[in-house]
């Protein structure tokens, strides 16, 4: 029986070859489950048969070691000098990357992938190093052990006790092209640690009695094996695959809980364990604007982490977390959702916690919960933030008392009218309302409750101006106190939603804004700038925005200031505009709050199109208010994307011209060469002819007959004269070259510049012109106006019968100038007044010579006249004949007393 969840053969050859494919280079990791399992040593042993075989191999970084069979690996193969940077009085080596990328070998050996650059090196972590390294096309060998793996760090620090600072995403563990376990019995590991050739006597005896016990090297060595067994199950090659899929959807809720990490990791274990989708909602509560700056560093880390283990970032808004997760989940078919343990408070709106709500309102998800011991202490809880971030205002308490005296006088004045004290207590209810939509924070509407209770038993219960009252108003000053709290509750929980869908509704006019202003952009600066000035609405910081020079690099940058006082100078240096060359030539973000080029003063964000980078912008995060958020980042990634679109449809837009110019171009040259080559050869045939007669029989000719062929000679040289000042004229104003000369002129000395330049059979037909104002004048550049009258005036000659009349005018209209040149001849068919004016195309009349023309003449008229920004037309002339009108821009004369 046939197995029909066989791979295709056609699909793995074609994966294969894809992965052959010089995209970058190849990533070996040999990984262990603790130090000392000859991690190193394999590394080395791979890399001298390596250079056996030929590759230019390369030691980039070796941590030295107390071994002397693993340090004489070493022998034989090229070692980079370490780079040595001060810190805190002594020097640290680390890998000099700089000097790797420019050796360039086919193999660099860099050791322990997983390790924290020193301050001043490009890279936060190694492992960006050795990612640039791949994208330079260097093949990488690296070490690594399983507890710097980010999911497992929780999983190993519960076995060992130990949490590792120095930790790799898993997105980086499961890229590598090969995974080579190294493995060691753990009892054959203690025997290596007894005898020294891990660490040194005293540190060996201080590890077995931590991190190396029986029990814990097992643990380890079990997940470690687990885990190549995993990323084996989801090797490269069987992506694209028809495998089964379970159609799993993982949500995990983010919060400034302690426990959240851990819950992460666990759900990007289980999202692997499922091969799951992988979602990390945040939702954004009222409370998120008044968070403690731990919290909102605390949130940040979160955000960070789950994106490195591989999870989409998604923010809703909504006062009610469990009504924005059900929501989300419905919507975005999630099916599991991982929560941490929350501790149960009780609530006035309600008694059931989270993880009790969500199984009403999505009865159908999987909830998984995962315990914490970290979130019993966690004291820091938004509703404990805020009330020890409020702070008492003189402007806030002076309109609370100030509305509660005016409450209390209209209680006099119900009194006095003989209202009851159920009007007055309505009063200081409604004074209450007013507080909590007036005053900022929620003490101002508690203490208002307070306030209003203590006024009503003062002023208007018996006795009088004292705080004792009749025992039988206690239920009502109790209720009075209640209505009054839970109304300023509310109210101030509305006006937090409107402040909140405010905010929403600005960032989400921002994007459709955006989106309309780059549909209606012209031109890759316009795109830029629109980009640059929504992102400054959006975020309020400056900004610095570099546009692509065509040649690899980038242009100086251009500054966006949030305010007018703000000082960019610190923006434009030269170290920010190198961050920002590394960006472009990388198509990564970098700079602060990034973990490469940190130290930057600019957070750099590529503007990508589908063939990679095409400008760079610079978001300023020089610790002015709060460092940006992920959620912020989504919305900059959205409206760069938006910006990116519109700068590839630009570029596409002028390559499409660029091809059309050209193709135009090629057609104008395919056509002055057909025409040329059919219509140069009647005259050139001509001249010959007629050359030959005269060489050969001169002295036999009569004189009639010698002047006869010398005329013709005569008129065909001046007809090749014409083609090729016209050829010459049309092929510089269609390539841009034609500089005009744009002056004043007088019509009059145009007609007369033209007219003693005709053709010699002019003196065959009656011209003549007619001016009713010899002072009429035009703006013009008057070389190429007298070549446009010439060239008409001269296809009356040749297209009239001998003694036709052709007649030159020109009067004023408006700001314009209208020159017409008519005659009386046959007149042109209307058919062909439209196509009159294009190239190489000719009436089809025969000429008064019996030439028949090349058709450019007109058409040269008709880009100077165009180029004058005027316009030519062809019209009849009544009774018979034909007119051809232009006008220019007409110019006044200045007359002096």
């Amino acid at each position: 029986m046939q197995d029909d969840r066989r791979p295709d053969s056609d699909r793995l050859l074609r994966s294969i070859q894809q992965a052959e494919e010089p995209a970058g280079g190849r990533l070996k990791i040999f990984f262990g489950y603790a130090a000392g399992v000859g991690k190193t040593y394999a590394m080395l042993e791979a890399a001298q048969r390596a250079k056996a075989a030929g590759v230019d191999v390369v030691a980039g970084y070796i941590e030295p070691h107390t071994r002397p069979e693993t340090m004489a690996l070493l022998n034989g193969l090229e070692q980079l000098p370490v780079k040595h940077i001060p810190y805190k009085g002594i020097e640290l080596r680390e890998f000099d990357l700089d000097a790797a990328l420019e050796r360039n070998p086919q193999l660099i050996l860099v050791d322990e992938l997983a390790h924290t650059n020193a301050e001043g090196c490009r890279h936060v972590k190694r492992y960006q190093d050795v990612q640039e390294l791949l994208r330079a096309r260097i093949d990488v060998y690296t070490t690594v052990n399983v507890q710097h793996l980010e999911s497992l760090n929780d999983k190993v620090a519960a076995i060992t006790g130990v949490s590792v600072a120095e930790r790799i995403p898993d997105s980086v563990f499961d890229s590598a092209n090969q995974v080579e376990l190294v493995d060691l019995d753990p009892a054959d590991l203690l025997e290596r640690l007894r005898e020294g050739k891990i660490y040194r006597p005293r540190q060996a005896t201080q590890a077995m009695g931590n991190f190396f016990t029986d029990k814990n090297l097992a643990s380890l060595r079990e997940i470690a094996l687990r885990r190549t067994a995993d990323r084996l199950d989801a090797a490269p090659w069987l992506e694209g695959e028809e495998k089964p899929k379970a159609g799993e959807h993982i949500l995990i809720c983010l919060s400034s809980s302690p426990s959240n990490a851990k819950v992460i990791r666990t759900a990007a274990r289980m999202a692997k364990a499922f091969h799951a989708a992988f979602t990390a909602l945040f939702v954004e509560t009222p409370e998120f604007a008044s968070l403690s700056d731990e919290d909102r560093k605390r949130i940040s880390d979160n955000v960070h982490l789950a994106e490195e283990l591989g999870a989409k970032i998604t923010t809703t808004y909504g006062d009610d977390p469990a009504v924005q997760i059900a929501e989300y989940a419905r919507i975005s078919g999630i099916s599991k959702i991982v929560l941490g343990r929350s501790p149960r408070r009780a609530s006035l709106r309600r008694s059931k916690n989270l993880v009790d709500r969500l199984n009403e309102l999505a009865p159908d998800l999987d909830i998984y919960i995962i315990p914490d011991q970290q979130t019993a202490r966690h004291t820091s809880h938004p509703s404990r933030a805020r009330s020890s971030q409020e702070q008492f205002s003189i402007r806030d308490t002076l309109k609370m008392l100030g509305i509660l005296a005016l409450c209390t006088l209209g209680g006099y004045g119900f009194g006095y009218l003989g209202f009851t004290d159920t009007n007055i207590i309505m009063l200081y209810l409604l004074g209450v309302l007013v507080i909590s939509m007036v005053t900022t924070g929620r003490s101002y509407s508690l203490l208002s409750s307070v306030v209003s209770v203590l006024a009503f038993n003062f002023f208007f219960t018996d006795p009088f101006f004292t705080l004792r009252s009749d025992p039988s108003y206690i239920a009502t000053f109790g209720i009075m106190f209640i209505v009054g709290l839970l109304s300023s509750s509310l109210t101030t929980r509305v006006k937090l939603q409107a402040k909140m869908n405010a905010d929403k509704a600005y960032r989400t006019a921002i994007l459709l804004e955006s989106s309309h202003k780059f549909q209606t952009a012209e031109g890759t600066e316009e795109i830029l700038t629109i980009a640059a000035q929504q992102l400054g609405h959006l975020l309020e910081r400056d900004l610095v925005v570099y546009q692509a020079d065509g040649n690899g690099g980038l242009l100086p940058a251009m500054s966006f200031p949030f305010s007018e006082e703000a000082d960019m100078s610190a923006l434009l240096v030269p170290a920010e505009e190198a961050v920002a060359e590394w960006v472009y030539k990388n198509n990564k973000h970098a700079g602060a709050t990034t973990n490469t080029l940190p130290n930057s003063k600019c957070l750099y964000l590529s503007i990508r199109g589908t063939g990679g980078a095409l400008a760079v912008v610079g978001i300023s995060v020089k610790g002015e208010h709060h460092p940006l958020f992920s959620f912020e980042k989504n919305l900059m990634v959205a409206l760069l994307d938006e910006c990116g679109l519109a700068l590839e449809k630009e570029i596409t837009m002028r390559e499409k011209q660029k091809a059309e110019a050209q193709a135009n171009q090629e057609n104008l040259r395919a056509n002055l060469l057909r025409a040329i080559s059919h219509d140069l050869r009647t005259p050139l045939t001509s001249i010959s002819g007629n050359a030959n007669i005269l060489m050969e029989s001169a002295d036999q000719l009569e004189p009639e007959k010698k002047q006869s062929l010398f005329t013709a000679i005569y008129d065909d040289a001046m007809w090749l004269i014409d083609l090729v000042e016209n050829l010459l004229s049309i092929t510089r104003i269609e390539d841009n070259r034609i500089n005009m000369n744009m002056e004043p002129e007088m019509i009059s000395d145009i007609f007369t510049e033209a007219m003693a330049h005709l053709d010699r059979n002019s003196t065959k037909h009656h011209i003549e012109a007619k001016l009713d104002d010899d002072m009429l004048m035009a703006d013009m550049d008057a070389r190429l106006m007298v070549q446009v009258v010439i060239n008409i005036v001269n296809n009356a000659i040749k297209y009239t019968p001998e003694g036709s009349n052709i007649t030159l005018s020109a009067r004023k209209s408006n700001q314009m100038v209208i020159v017409e040149i008519a005659d009386d001849g046959p007149g042109i068919p209307d058919a062909s007044k439209d196509r009159l004016f294009d190239m190489f195309y000719t009436v089809g009349k025969e000429r008064g010579d019996g030439r028949r023309g090349l058709g450019l003449g007109l058409s040269l008229c008709k880009s100077i006249i165009n180029a004058h920004g005027g316009k030519i037309e062809a019209v009849n002339n009544y009774p018979k004949g034909t007119v051809f009108r232009f006008t220019l821009r007409a110019s006044e004369v200045n007359t002096y007393e």
